[in-house]
């Protein structure tokens, strides 16, 4: 298919993190593109200008720690509360309230928590290979830990720090090259294969690689983007994405088992582990994704379906956003009071952190917050805000947070957080 690439605008604007670096094509309604792992902006080549000829305002951001956005040093300063935040610094630098938020593999999750964390900004979601899952369970390194047997899943590997870049950054070409072929339809290993999803206890990822074969969404050129970016850059910052996610279900136990409840579309391949590995996943989406509108599954497509499979994704998107109201970025969510000052209390608290706090309390909260009470969390205590004393509630059915505090007496304001 022909692609304009020319008409892309280059652009950085300013995020909690130093700066964000996108690629934006069209007006309209505001819809990003988040990427996954280990790809760019340069993933949604074939959904800019479709997006933008249809009447949307697209924008494919660079994730922190990828291409020309910033890459703090520290592993912590990649956790998925960040990310978020980084998304909401992008709407508003671009000048918007709200948009849609659309991501693959990573980027899915992420897009995922940006609904779920501020569904003040974004009004819908769609995921493309990586089903959503509530956060819940075991820690997650734990579980990850007991996968594999004698074997090694990739995500314990990715892990540990400097351990997968020793094996990438002397050949990132290759690497990626093998990794791309691995998940892709066309190249993946034969069933019976040795799964490329995990590692030998002396070996590394790429043994297991596909050897000789570009897949057939990867052109040379492609290639180039890709190894060209990781190159400049090397690859911590996006493998300190897999280092945060102990953190993340630390950061986020307040959404235990929380659903999305904005309209969403899912995209998976029908070859891709991700949703055969997540199959049960994708049958709970009733419950965990209600404002489900379309699921699809693409019958021999892999992992890297956007690229892989360009005119069917894209037909699906545009169906799906035009099946929205028209209304739908226009319809107001509960706002912070400008009168609150509601302050995370938890060590190592960002602004995202606050932002997290902000909406755990609005998510069901009808009438507007006056300067008096709220409830954040020091540790796994709630607070009430007001002085800093425990919160002497309980939790609701549903797990969140019910009833009042010393000083605010029977129920401050009623908050069911």
């Amino acid at each position: 298919m022909s692609q304009r690439v020319a008409e892309i605008t280059h652009r950085l604007v300013s995020s909690p993190g130093g700066r964000m670096h996108l690629a934006e094509q069209g007006t309209g309604p505001l819809i990003l593109l988040v990427h996954g792992f280990p790809e760019s902006w340069y993933s949604w080549r074939y959904q800019l200008p479709v997006l933008a000829a249809a009447g949307y305002r697209a924008v494919a951001i660079d994730v922190r720690g990828y291409g020309r956005s910033s890459k703090p040093a520290a592993t912590d300063s990649y956790r998925m509360l960040d990310l978020v935040e980084d998304n909401v610094s992008v709407v508003h630098a671009l000048g918007e309230e709200a948009a849609v938020v659309i991501g693959h593999d990573w980027g899915a999750t992420i897009a995922a928590n940006s609904a779920l964390l501020r569904p003040d900004v974004f009004r819908a979601v769609g995921l493309l290979s990586v089903p959503y899952t509530p956060r819940g369970g075991p820690r997650p390194s734990d579980v990850f830990a007991q996968m594999g047997g004698d074997e090694e899943f990739y995500v314990s590997y990715f892990q540990e720090p400097g351990r997968a870049e020793a094996e990438i950054e002397p050949d990132v070409r290759g690497w990626l090259t093998g990794f791309y072929a691995a998940l892709s339809a066309d190249t993946m290993p034969a069933p019976g294969a040795p799964d490329p999803h995990f590692v030998s206890r002396a070996g590394t990822l790429r043994d297991r690689f596909p050897i000789g074969r570009l897949p057939a969404w990867l052109s040379e050129r492609d290639l180039d983007v890709y190894a060209g970016e990781f190159e400049r850059t090397g690859v911590t910052g996006a493998l300190n994405r897999y280092r945060n996610m102990d953190r993340d279900w630390e950061d986020l136990a307040a959404f235990d088992g929380a659903p999305i409840t904005q309209p969403s579309v899912f995209i998976g391949g029908g070859l891709d582990a991700s949703t055969t590995w997540l199959a049960d996943a994708i049958k709970a989406y009733p419950v965990t994704l209600p404002g489900l509108v379309s699921s699809h599954l693409l019958d021999g497509c892999g992992h890297w379906i956007q690229q892989e499979r360009p005119d069917e994704v894209n037909r699906l998107l545009i169906d799906w956003l035009a099946a929205l109201l028209p209304d739908a970025l226009a319809q107001r969510q509960p706002v912070l009071s400008k009168h609150v000052n509601i302050r995370v209390v938890q060590k190592g608290s960002t602004a995202a952190r606050t932002a997290v706090e902000a909406l755990l309390i609005l998510r069901s909260v009808s009438h507007p917050l006056s300067a008096g009470h709220g409830v954040v969390r020091r540790g796994r205590d709630p607070v009430c805000r007001s002085a800093g004393r425990r919160w002497t509630g309980s939790r609701t059915a549903a797990g969140g947070l019910s009833g009042g505090c010393r000083e605010g007496g029977r129920d401050c304001l009623g908050l069911t957080a």
